[in-house]
């Protein structure tokens, strides 16, 4: 049995909260972001571009400013007080691209390996779309590697749509991000 199953009574699986990160939870949102990171992109990418972006891109400087910038929020998966999943959700001018006052980003959501396909990714994507309709969004847009079909194949049942292609760079590699649409009005 996993590390994180181990420690979660099986039958309270569907009883997990949701919940806004504070401020000073940097330190548990660095691990969280690294450890889903790596178990979702490790395979795929090189040893020295997965360092370089954890060091730089998920950095405790990095994540401490973006806990306190207004325009973006962060909310953590937790089951028996382990986190197990994240959101970041971006408005604004804090959006990696668009930057529409219309729009909402769902920048990442983010579970661990042993939750995946136990409606923890869905219920993250619930609160982002609580979110952009308590905000006024017309519509929600994210980028999505094009070589992580999981992914894809999880907006697009959600109802999301190609809108289009750009470059995340991963360390010194440039990798094609499918940006996905889904309006709201």
């Amino acid at each position: 049995m996993s590390h994180y199953l181990e420690m979660v009574d099986l039958k309270s699986m569907n009883d997990f909260e949701i919940r806004r990160v504070a401020v000073n939870e940097c330190e548990e949102l660095q691990k969280i972001s690294r450890q889903t990171f790596l178990e979702t992109f490790s395979a795929g990418n090189t040893k020295a571009d997965m360092r370089k972006y954890l060091d730089e891109g998920l950095s405790k400087e990095n994540l401490t400013a973006e806990l306190h910038n207004p325009e973006s929020e962060f909310y953590f998966a937790v089951i028996s007080d382990l986190v197990i999943g994240y959101l970041k959700l971006n408005f604004g001018r804090s959006q990696t691209e668009l930057q529409d006052d219309r729009a909402l980003e769902i920048e990442r959501i983010y579970v661990v390996n042993e939750f995946h396909g136990k409606v923890v990714g869905q219920r993250l994507y619930e609160k982002a779309m609580e979110i952009a309709r308590q905000r006024n969004a017309t519509y929600v847009w994210l980028g999505v590697w094009e070589e992580n079909p999981r992914a894809i194949k999880f907006y697009k049942k959600n109802g999301f749509l190609e809108l289009g292609k750009h470059i995340f760079k991963l360390g010194n590699s440039e990798q094609i991000d499918i940006m996905m649409k889904l309006p709201l009005v």
